[in-house]
């Protein structure tokens, strides 16, 4: 038998080192060459690493969150045939997949590394090694069929035997309330995708297992990883070097809703459909036009403003693997249609991962919105190094006094934060009333 090392890949740009956010193997696995053994994440990419051959997982050097060198063994793979393989091939240059890291901040909803799973394999443990030796043959390759393996056999897995399957499938399977041990996987090495849930559902297996009133003593240790990890950095840098002041106002948007209403009803076929989003950033291109200051970056080392012409709105996103901030940019160059299609296609890239690294950087003021869980009011976190963010809450039918009656009337509030280092109290309310006044007079959106 020969040893292949598989070593910690150049991804280029001059990165040095990577984390490993993710195992898709453990020892004594069989694998073949292309399948996918881990990934791991830089400041700007996830990259997947594959087998160059087929063999047996004999080592892995390693845990999910260790930083690792390029270079670094990784990975060594029992292989037929004698002496070792250094595995020079797998140090060469690797072009990563297209999940950039974020241009993190704000918080709520539109990339998508992969996340860590929750528990990690220890490569150099003697209880691994004596699982490899003593235990009975996995039944994930009990039914491989052409790469996979039938979804007749292979399930339920033996009690601590951890299935494989994306970060997208997992959160799918939580959701559902299905016990992944439970579902065969066909993909290689058993990897459960969208079709075995699928298959599973169809069948019409039960979802959870049934506790009654029993006491639940079980603790779960999530080590923070990936776009968590860079996340919480991200949050962490935003309030302990910004000082925040938030100020909240009440909106009423009867007539916007009214106006959005006769516009989607009257739209083009290549037209999209409009959400409040399009017209909050018209509104705020136009409110910053007045007050140039709220659209800036602030560099704390230099002591310097970069107060920008170009108004970059991010557009905080949650996807299953995290936040992220897509940025449309020149926003003051865009009409509320251009605006409207520029969301959704930002959107649709983030939650599919697609979005590029330059799609997810470059913001100059952030909104964040949490949709129809927006609550009354929330206190959003600065996208670091930006000194605002404009934050929507949930749209909810009030009543408004007129001066004669109560009236219903469509009320949201706006929950924005500003820099208190540079932007002063008044000026943020200054721009938030403006803000306001255009959103509940739609038509002077419109008026150049």
């Amino acid at each position: 038998m020969a040893e292949h090392t598989i070593k910690m890949p150049d991804v280029g740009e001059g990165v040095a080192e990577a984390e490993l956010v993710e195992w898709h193997v453990k020892i004594g696995d069989p694998v073949r060459e292309d399948m996918v053994l881990a990934a791991v994440m830089t400041d700007k990419a996830t990259v997947e690493i594959p087998s160059p051959v087929e063999g047996e997982i004999s080592w892995l050097g390693a845990e999910i969150g260790d930083v690792v060198a390029v270079g670094a063994p990784l990975i060594r793979i029992k292989t037929a045939g004698e002496g070792d393989a250094s595995g020079e091939e797998s140090s060469e240059k690797v072009t990563p997949t297209p999940n950039p890291s974020p241009q993190g901040g704000g918080e709520s909803e539109t990339a998508s590394p992969k996340p860590a799973k929750p528990s990690t394999v220890d490569p150099a443990s003697p209880q691994q090694e004596s699982a490899k030796t003593s235990a009975p043959p996995s039944p994930l390759w009990g039914g491989i069929k052409g790469g996979g393996r039938s979804l007749s056999t292979g399930a339920p897995r033996p009690e601590g035997e951890k299935p494989l399957a994306s970060p997208a499938v997992r959160l799918r399977a939580k959701e559902a309330g299905i016990d992944l041990r439970q579902v065969a996987g066909s993909g290689p090495a058993g990897r459960i995708g969208h079709e075995d849930l699928d298959a599973f559902l169809s069948a019409g297996r039960s979802t959870s297992a049934q506790r009654g009133m029993s006491r639940n003593t079980e603790i779960t240790e999530i080590k923070i990883v990936g776009l968590r990890r860079k996340i919480a950095e991200k949050m962490a840098l935003a309030k302990r070097s910004i000082p925040h002041i938030t100020y909240v106002e009440e909106i009423d948007v009867t007539a916007l809703e009214e106006l959005r209403g006769a516009m989607n009803a009257g739209k083009k076929p290549d037209q999209p459909k409009l959400t409040i989003l399009p017209f909050l950033m018209r509104a705020m291109a136009k409110a910053i036009g007045e007050q140039p200051q709220i659209n800036a970056i602030f560099d704390d080392e230099a002591g310097i403003i970069r107060q920008h012409g170009g108004i970059h709105i991010g557009i905080a996103a949650q996807t299953p693997t995290g936040l992220v901030v897509p940025v449309a940019r020149h926003v003051e160059a865009r009409d509320i249609w251009d605006c409207g299609a520029e969301v959704g296609r930002l959107a649709e890239a983030a939650k599919s991962g697609t979005a590029s690294r330059e799609e997810l950087s470059g913001s100059t003021i952030t909104i964040t919105s949490l949709g129809a869980m927006g609550g009354i009011v929330t206190t959003p976190v600065i996208n670091h190094p930006e000194v605002a963010i404009v934050g929507v809450n949930k749209m909810m039918m009030r009543p408004v006094w007129d001066g004669t009656q109560f009236i219903p009337r469509k009320m949201m509030n706006l929950s924005s934060s500003f820099d208190h280092r540079v932007i002063d109290g008044w000026d943020a309310a200054r721009f938030i009333q403006r803000v306001k006044v255009l959103l509940e007079t739609p038509a002077l959106i419109f008026v150049d």
